[in-house]
């Protein structure tokens, strides 16, 4: 699972994890814009059905044998504990990775830069990033500074991370 603020990082380090060909891949965001563009969400949005949806997709690949990379915020400790839930459920190690990033300016030129990748998705800005509710992550098995760690040694760190939990 890995997660952390907007504009950290997540979709390039999980890109080079991808690319090492170990994963099924389930990006949060494109699930929220898929519900999103169904147009049946109704007038409060998307809410906590993407996660839901992801929680369900996961857990069938991993009843499929299925490595599984998940990527999105993550914000909070509810979104958290049901991940755990859902790697319990289908007996499944679950190594929790928090991507953040110590520069500000670093990060806020990220946020700024940044191309959207998920047709349809509106990105939030720096002021929406700086302001969106998101607890301490104290329990990440790894915690990742993207403005010091390339995303290739990020990718290291996490393989690193994975090949230990499934010792």
């Amino acid at each position: 699972m890995l997660g952390g603020l907007p504009a950290v990082g997540k979709s390039t380090v999980a890109s080079a994890l991808y690319r090492a060909g170990r994963f099924s891949y389930v990006r949060i965001d494109a699930i929220e814009q898929a519900l999103r563009t169904s147009g049946e969400m109704g007038s409060r949005g998307v809410e906590a059905a993407g996660y839901v949806v992801g929680y369900a997709v996961v857990g069938d690949l991993l009843d499929g044998g299925n490595d599984v990379l998940v990527e999105c915020v993550n914000p909070v400790e509810v979104t958290r504990a049901a991940w755990r839930e859902v790697a319990k459920t289908h007996g499944a190690a679950l190594v929790e990775v928090e991507l953040h990033c110590s520069d500000p300016e670093t990060h806020r030129g990220r946020a700024e830069s940044r191309v959207v990748d998920v047709p349809g998705l509106r990105l939030p800005d720096w002021q929406a990033i700086q302001t969106r509710e998101y607890e301490v992550w104290a329990n990440a098995d790894l915690h990742v500074d993207t403005s010091t760690t390339s995303p290739h040694d990020a990718a290291s760190l996490i393989l690193t991370a994975i090949h230990n939990a499934k010792q």
